[in-house]
């Protein structure tokens, strides 16, 4: 009887994800029966070195709002291009229980990005400083593309929300939300800014 195996999600208030369902039809449609997929709702991420030992079968994981970054320092090893952006939304185990972190998260949002791309795409404004944030740069400068954070907070290098006007925005050709607003369950919220500037 072949080993089963066990993967899940890694995050807080989750339960509105998808992926348990999207896993379970994907690993039904290549038959595999022995797969399974489940949430992980952790209050801390502390608390993840528990579940990983009290969950027999578990072969790896994916990461979610807010622990991309605060996840780091659980994980043994980091693949390249995890480690230049300095966020993870995989871990693998090894067969030795040692967890490796990757970041897949730059890879879809430059092959989405990509095909929508014209000559006047330079510069784009990034909502959001948190671990998404940090791969969507990552996939900019893959691309060539000049950025700018925006925050709650400024500092030398990030703008603050007020700080956006007309003259910012006419600088930028794309803005990207990297934010928890707009996500469910509160899929009316947006970042604050006026966006009759640029609508």
């Amino acid at each position: 009887m072949a080993q089963r195996k066990l993967y899940g999600l890694v995050g807080q208030n989750i339960s509105y994800s998808f992926s348990a369902d999207y896993f379970a039809k994907k690993f039904a449609k290549e038959g595999l029966a022995n797969h399974s997929y489940v949430n992980f709702d952790l209050d801390d991420i502390d608390q993840l070195p528990q579940v990983i030992e009290n969950t027999p079968g578990l072969a790896g994981l994916n990461v979610t709002i807010p622990y991309k970054e605060k996840v780091l320092p659980l994980l043994h090893k980091l693949s390249k291009n995890a480690t230049r952006i300095g966020a993870v939304n995989t871990i693998a185990f090894s067969k030795k229980g040692k967890l490796k972190g990757y970041n897949t998260d730059h890879y879809g949002f430059k092959k989405s990005l990509k095909p929508l791309l014209n000559p006047h795409h330079e510069k784009a404004l990034i909502l959001g400083t948190g671990g998404a944030s940090k791969a969507v740069a990552f996939a900019l400068r893959k691309l060539k593309i000049e950025y700018d954070f925006v925050s709650r907070t400024a500092t030398d290098v990030v703008y603050a929300y007020e700080d956006l006007d007309s003259t910012i925005f006419n600088d930028y050709q794309i803005i990207i939300n990297t934010t928890p607003l707009g996500t469910f369950p509160n899929l009316e919220s947006c970042p604050p800014i006026d966006y009759s500037l640029f609508t």
